[in-house]
C-alpha cells in the first residue's frame, strides 16, 4: 500500500473498515441462513415431485469450448505509475478475464501478464468527458478549475475507460473509431459474463444467496433492482459493504486530501481501490465461514424437510392464498426487443454458415472445411459477431414493471436475455456442427457437401429452442411471510412476460414452435447424438498426416486473433489466491 494511501487509512480507520464490514456481514449471514433453508425445501421438493421443463430441441455443448482465446489484439494502456501509455497485448480467454501482457512475444512465450482483470461491476466509456464527469460526481466539492490540467489526457480521441464505483480504474486508447467499437464490445462481453459470476448449477446456495441478497436490502428499504448485484458472492458482498462503508470514509478522508483537484481526485480512486481490497478479504472469510456452518445443519434439516414434506407444502400453499391479490401486469415494451432478439440469432447464424457454404466449395472442398467449421465453433463467442444481437436488447422498457415494483433499472434483464442469446447461438452451432459430421461419411463430392450444409442449416433454423426464463430468474417457492408475497407477485408478472415471449417466438417470420422436418438420413432424436467427445475438425478432415498436436494448435493465435490458450498466470506464483479481486472468482477458469 502505497504511502499516500497508507496515511489516510492509518490502524484506527482499518479497525473501522473491518468493524463494518463484519456487522454487514453478520445481519447477511443471518438473512443467509434463513434463506439456505428455504432453498434447500425448494431442491428437495424439485427432486422429489421431478418438476422439469419442456426437453429443449437444440443439443448443449456438453464440454465447454475451453483452452481457447475468444480475443486478442494490441491496444494501448495508461500506467498510472509513470503515466505513460504503453502498448499492450490483450488476450480475452474463455472466461471473459482480461489479461494483459508486455507484448505478443511475452505472451508466446508464457512470461507472467502484467494484469489481470476480472471487469465485474465495470462500466465501458468511450470518452474522456464521460469518465471525468463520473469522477467529479464521486468526490463532491473536487472539480478542476478552467484551464486546468484534467487528471487523464488521452493522445488519441478514441478512449476506453473501464469505470467502477469502488475498485481501481483501466485506462485504454486505440487509433480508430472502428478499432473502438470493436474493443468496446470485447469488453462489453467480458464485463456481461463477469457480472453473471454466480453459479447457476447450484440449487441451494445460489438461491439462498441472492434471496439474502435481497432481504438484506430490503430491510433498509432498498426494494429496487440494484445493478451492483454483479460478480462472485465475494464480490456482490464487498459491494453491498462498500455502498454503505464509502459515503462515511468519503465525508471522513475527502477533507483532508492534499494537491489539486485532479491530484485529490487519483488519490482518492486510489483510497478506494484500497479499501475496496480490504473488504473484499474480510468478506470472503465471513461468507465462507457462514456456508460451512449451513452445510454442516444441510443433514438434519433436509431429514426434517423429507419427512414434513406434505405439510410444509400445505401451509405454504395456505399462506399463499391469503396474499393472492394482485393485478396483472402488461409489459407493453417486452415483446419486440424480445422478437428482434430472436430474428438476430436466427439471421447471424444464417449468415455466417451460408458464407461459410459457399466458401468451402469454392475454395476447395472437404478440406476447406476444417478451417471454417472451428471458426464457426466459436461463433457465440464472438463478441463482435454476436454485438447486433445483444444490442436489440438495449430496447428493452419496462415502465409498468418499474412503477409498480420499483424497478431502478432494466439492465439486469438486459444482460440475463443477452446471456440466453449466447447459449441460444452456440446451442445451434453445435447442434449444425454434430449433424453435418454425422453426414461427412456419405457424401462423394462437393455438389453433396454444399446440399448437406444447407439441408442441416434449414433443420436447426426451425429447431431453435423456446428463449426460456428471458427475463426474470425462477425464484422457486418459499415459506417465509416475505418470500411467499414475492412469489405471488413474481407469478403475475410472469405469466405475461411468458405470454410475451411466446407471442414473439410464433410470428411467422421466425417461428420456433413449428414441427422439425426430419433430415433425411439423419437421426430425429438430437439428444442421442449429444453424448460423444467434441468433435475435432482438424484431426479427422484436415488431410495433413502430420498436423501438429491440438494443444498447440488451439494456443497459436490466429491470424484473426481469436484462438490460442492462455496459462494460468496465477499457478507459477503460489502466493496468489484466486480468490482475490484481481482474479475471475467463480468464472475462473485456471484451475
Amino acid at each position: 500500500m502505497g504511502d499516500v494511501v497508507s496515511t489516510h487509512l492509518d490502524e484506527g480507520r482499518r479497525q473501522h473498515i473491518a468493524e463494518k464490514t463484519g456487522k454487514v456481514l453478520g445481519e447477511f449471514c443471518r438473512c443467509y441462513k434463513e434463506q439456505f433453508g428455504v432453498a434447500l425445501f425448494n431442491s428437495v421438493r424439485y427432486e422429489i415431485e421431478g418438476a422439469g421443463g419442456p426437453q429443449p430441441q437444440l443439443l448443449h455443448r456438453k464440454v465447454p469450448l475451453e483452452d481457447h482465446v475468444i480475443y486478442s489484439g494490441n491496444i494501448f494502456q495508461y500506467i498510472e505509475e509513470n503515466k505513460k501509455w504503453r502498448n499492450r497485448f490483450c488476450v480475452v480467454p474463455h472466461n471473459y478475464g482480461l489479461v494483459l501482457y508486455e507484448n505478443k512475444l511475452a505472451y508466446e512465450r508464457e512470461l507472467p501478464p502484467r494484469v489481470l482483470v476480472n471487469s465485474a461491476g465495470y462500466k465501458i466509456l468511450t470518452s474522456v468527458e464521460q469518465y471525468l464527469e463520473l469522477v467529479n460526481n464521486s468526490l463532491p466539492g473536487v472539480t478542476p478549475k478552467s484551464g486546468h490540467s484534467p487528471m487523464l489526457k488521452c493522445p488519441t480521441d478514441f478512449p476506453l475507460i473501464l469505470w467502477h464505483p469502488y475498485a481501481r480504474h483501466y485506462y485504454f486508447c486505440v487509433m480508430t473509431g472502428k478499432e473502438q467499437e470493436k474493443w468496446r464490445a470485447v469488453f462489453q462481453d467480458c464485463v456481461r459474463h463477469c457480472n453473471n459470476g454466480i453459479s447457476e448449477d447450484s440449487r441451494v446456495e445460489a438461491p439462498a444467496f441472492t434471496a439474502a441478497i435481497r432481504m438484506y436490502r430490503q430491510c433498509r428499504e432498498q426494494y429496487g433492482t440494484w445493478d451492483m448485484l454483479c460478480g462472485n458472492e465475494t464480490q456482490v458482498l464487498s459491494n453491498l459493504v462498500m455502498e454503505e462503508l464509502l459515503p462515511e470514509l468519503r465525508n471522513a478522508i475527502g477533507p483532508r486530501l492534499k494537491g489539486k483537484a485532479p491530484e485529490r481526485q487519483r488519490t482518492w480512486i486510489q483510497v478506494s481501490d484500497a479499501v475496496y481490497r480490504m473488504v473484499y478479504e474480510l468478506a470472503k472469510a465471513q461468507y465462507d465461514a457462514a456456508v460451512a456452518r449451513c452445510e454442516q445443519e444441510r443433514p438434519q434439516l433436509e431429514s426434517t424437510i423429507r419427512t414434513d414434506m406434505d405439510q410444509i407444502i400445505t401451509s405454504k400453499e395456505h399462506l399463499a392464498s391469503k396474499i393472492r391479490a394482485l393485478h396483472l401486469l402488461h409489459p407493453g415494451g417486452l415483446m419486440t426487443p424480445t422478437s428482434q432478439g430472436f430474428a438476430e440469432v436466427r439471421e447471424v447464424f444464417f449468415k455466417e454458415v451460408t458464407d461459410m457454404n459457399m466458401n468451402v466449395v469454392n475454395e476447395g472442398g472437404l478440406e476447406k472445411l476444417v478451417e471454417y467449421m472451428e471458426k464457426l465453433s466459436h461463433l457465440a463467442f464472438h463478441p463482435v459477431k454476436m454485438q447486433s444481437c445483444y444490442e436489440k436488447m438495449d430496447q428493452l422498457k419496462l415502465e409498468g414493471l418499474q412503477q409498480r415494483f420499483d424497478v431502478s433499472s432494466t439492465s439486469v434483464f438486459k444482460q440475463r436475455a443477452q446471456i440466453h442469446m449466447r447459449q441460444q447461438m452456440d446451442d445451434a452451432v453445435y447442434t449444425f456442427e454434430t449433424l453435418l459430421h454425422q453426414e461427412l461419411g456419405k457424401l462423394q463430392g462437393k455438389d453433396d457437401l454444399c446440399k448437406s450444409i444447407q439441408r442441416i442449416l434449414e433443420r436447426v433454423l426451425k429447431e431453435l429452442a423456446k428463449f426460456q426464463e428471458l427475463i426474470f430468474e425462477d425464484f422457486a417457492s418459499f415459506i417465509l411471510v416475505e418470500n411467499t408475497y414475492e412469489e405471488v407477485v413474481l407469478q403475475s408478472v410472469m405469466k405475461d412476460i411468458m405470454q410475451a415471449v411466446k407471442e414473439a417466438a410464433v410470428q411467422r417470420k421466425h417461428n420456433l414452435y413449428r414441427d422439425s422436418m426430419v433430415m433425411h438420413n439423419s437421426d430425429p432424436n438430437l439428444h442421442l447424438l449429444g453424448e460423444g467427445l467434441p468433435i475435432d475438425w482438424s484431426e479427422e478432415y484436415s488431410g495433413q498426416p502430420e498436423a501438429e498436436p491440438a494443444a498447440e494448435r488451439r494456443r497459436r493465435p490466429s491470424r484473426t486473433g481469436h484462438t490460442g490458450t492462455v496459462t494460468c498466470p496465477w499457478s507459477r506464483d503460489p502466493s496468489r489466491s484466486r480468490d482475490t479481486p484481481g482474479c475471475t472468482g467463480n468464472a475462473c477458469a485456471w484451475s
